[in-house]
């Protein structure tokens, strides 16, 4: 896993390479292992490496044997030991052990037909040098990160926007329609990002510049059209051998390394399957890691204690307070690169550090399974507001969403009348495209009652709804509800936010690079292929994995209810028994002057919020997502408009 950069020069002007160092060594923590560059007249590719494969071969931009194609390339191939064999079967010859190599082969081969012969995780940068053509390439799930600007004659590119900022002919303005979409969806839809002029490659898409041309294609997507409601014709046994068999190869792949590999293990099924499969295809003790918290609600550690003994792992954790949070927050911040509406990625960021400091550079988790088998409660949710929906006067229904959130307490206290627009429980709101997410749409949105005047001056008149129905493939209107839902969730918060904010961001902070079993797409195309009911049984999730799973796993793992990954949310930033913030930023960047002078918040709101957290009277989940997703975005202003300094400190103890 690595880091790149480039240019690409429309009127063939000479590339600084001196700026193309600058440039990747930004975010230099994603390759410490070496940097390269290459330049010609018109293209520049820089390259920082975090050696996994071939160490010793493997160094970047690399290039065919004449020089004709260089390539710089961030990620994974892991089916690149059979690609090497059929592409040396067809008479090419590799100079090393990489899969890097192999893409450049691939590519000689079948041109860009030859992404959809790739498993892995990626982004690259090939420059075919004899034809005059750029392609910049983003694997099917966005896994790895790629940015890119067109300005002023140039195409500049990078892994992250920091490296993108470098070059002096990017602007910094903030993009108030994204913010706008992190406060509705969480995430921003791409290819837009938080900067004007600055875009997402989204994923599975690829890009080509060829005679001044810029070209974006869309090479692969999840379709759920094969999928049906109802028992599955073919017996539940074969499905679940068909997907331990498909899991069992995903992971065996992604054991594929020169550097020794741990895994994740949060106590839930996911990573259990996943540590399972590893136990059975590695050679030797696997090491694991978690998270464990101080307050018991969000607190796994005797699951996963319970998880390591009966796999036999060497496991390590890493207990994590609110001032554990609250200190790395602007750190986490940095990294994301966007405004963040949870607490959660910092904890991921504290792990990622415990990896790298026992040595480690690869984890292979759990990511990807609710998505793909029906696993979030967001699902449940949505399948008891439908059958709610078609007795909307009923009183016995709406009670399956009390119990669904013990957690919640404020649920249990509200009248049926607000549940039932809350949840939007009405016969009209079922042929809502949008069903399945309404709630959590709307929850987030209330949080723009926050935003200043000019903000939603700005903002207001623009649909976010509809920025994001224009996204949708045509066949989704044909889909089922849970395929609908699932669609929504696997297409933009899984690369958005899970991917990103909880993935490459935070775990490439510390060097670490995270592999995702239930992402390969061949277990991605299965579980579009399968019919909902062995998803979603009733109302128990992940169905068809716990049958295969079978006794690869704890039982207590297996039957406990599914708990979701939480942490301490905006209480983390003040001291419980005083109210004092327990860093100087977070004074200062909630102040009225900082308020006042980022402009994207209102003074008086953001200081009674404030107030309510200093009290301790602070409840429910838009509080906490409010202080979260204010902090986060100033911290956002501070780092990437008001003061551009991604190598040295700030003097404000939020560098």
């Amino acid at each position: 896993m690595c880091g790149i950069a480039g240019v690409y020069n429309f009127n063939e002007d000479v590339v600084d390479r001196d700026l193309l160092r600058r440039m990747v060594v930004t975010a230099g923590y994603r390759g410490p292992d070496g940097t390269g560059l290459y330049a010609d007249r018109r293209v520049g590719l820089a390259h920082v490496r975090l050696s996994i494969i071939d160490p010793a071969g493997g160094r970047q931009p690399m290039s065919n044997e004449d020089g004709s194609i260089w390539i710089t390339f961030n990620g994974e191939i892991f089916n690149y030991v059979e690609l090497r064999r059929e592409l040396e079967g067809r008479g090419h010859t590799f100079a090393t052990d990489t899969d890097t190599e192999v893409i450049i082969h691939m590519y000689e081969e079948r041109g860009d037909e030859c992404l959809r012969y790739f498993n892995g995780q990626w982004a690259f940068a090939l420059w075919d040098r004899a034809g005059e053509r750029l392609l910049l390439s983003r694997d099917r799930f966005g896994v790895r990160p790629l940015f890119y600007t067109l300005t002023s004659g140039r195409l500049i590119f990078g892994s992250e926007i920091k490296s993108i900022l470098v070059h002096p002919a990017v602007e910094r303005e903030i993009d108030l329609q994204a913010l706008d979409q992190v406060f509705t969806f969480w995430v921003t839809l791409p290819p837009r990002t938080m900067l004007r002029g600055v875009k997402e490659l989204p994923p599975a898409h690829c890009m080509t510049v060829e005679g001044g041309v810029v070209s974006l294609r869309r090479y692969w997507r999840l379709d759920y059209t094969g999928a049906q409601a109802g028992e599955a014709a073919g017996g539940e046994e074969v499905y679940a051998e068909t997907l331990r068999d498909l899991l069992g190869d995903a992971t065996r792949i992604r054991l594929r390394s020169d550097v020794p590999v741990g895994a994740y293990l949060s106590g839930g099924l996911d990573s259990a399957v996943v540590t399972a499969m590893i136990r059975s295809h590695a050679g030797t003790p696997v090491e694991t890691f978690s998270v464990t918290f101080e307050e018991a609600e969000f607190d796994e550690s005797a699951y996963q204690r319970e998880a390591s003994r009966f796999f036999g792992t060497e496991h390590h954790d890493i207990r994590c307070s609110g001032e554990d949070i609250a200190r790395v927050f602007p750190d986490v911040v940095r990294h994301t690169e966007k405004p963040v509406l949870r607490t959660a990625p910092a904890p991921l960021y504290l792990l990622s550090g415990l990896v790298r400091e026992r040595g480690y550079k690869v984890v292979l988790t759990g990511e990807g399974a609710d998505e793909m088998f029906g696993g979030y409660d967001i699902f449940k949710e949505a399948k008891v507001r439908r059958f709610w929906a078609r007795q909307p006067r009923s009183r016995l229904r709406p009670l399956l969403l009390r119990r669904l959130y013990p957690y919640m307490q404020n649920l249990k206290r509200q009248p049926l009348e607000y549940l039932r627009a809350f949840f939007h429980a009405r016969q009209e709101d079922l042929s809502n495209p949008f069903f399945s997410h309404l709630p959590r749409w709307e929850l987030t949105s209330r949080l723009k009652v926050f935003f200043s005047d000019a903000v939603r001056s700005e903002t207001g008149s623009r649909d976010a709804y509809e920025e994001m129905r224009a996204l949708l493939p045509p066949e989704y209107h044909a889909w089922d509800g849970l395929s609908q839902a699932g669609y929504l969730e696997a297409a933009y918060l899984l690369p958005g936010y899970i991917l990103s904010s909880q993935g490459d961001r935070v775990s490439m902070a510390h060097s670490v690079e995270g592999r995702f079993p239930f992402l390969d797409h061949r277990v991605a195309e299965f579980s579009c292929s399968l019919p909902s009911d062995l998803k979603l049984k009733v109302l128990d999730e992940k169905y068809i994995l716990k049958l295969c799973a079978g006794d690869m796993v704890p039982t207590t793992v297996k039957k406990r209810p599914k708990q979701p990954y939480r942490a301490p949310g905006g209480a983390s930033f003040f001291e419980p028994r005083t109210g004092r913030a327990r860093f100087e930023y977070i004074d200062e960047l909630l102040s009225r002057k900082c308020i006042e002078e980022f402009g994207i918040f209102d003074p008086d709101a953001v200081e009674r919020l404030v107030k309510k957290f200093r009290k301790g009277l602070a409840i429910g989940t838009k509080d906490d997502m409010a202080l979260v997703g204010i902090l986060s975005t100033q911290l956002f202003v501070y780092h990437f408009i008001e003061n551009l300094n991604f190598t040295g400190g700030t003097g404000h103890g939020y560098d």
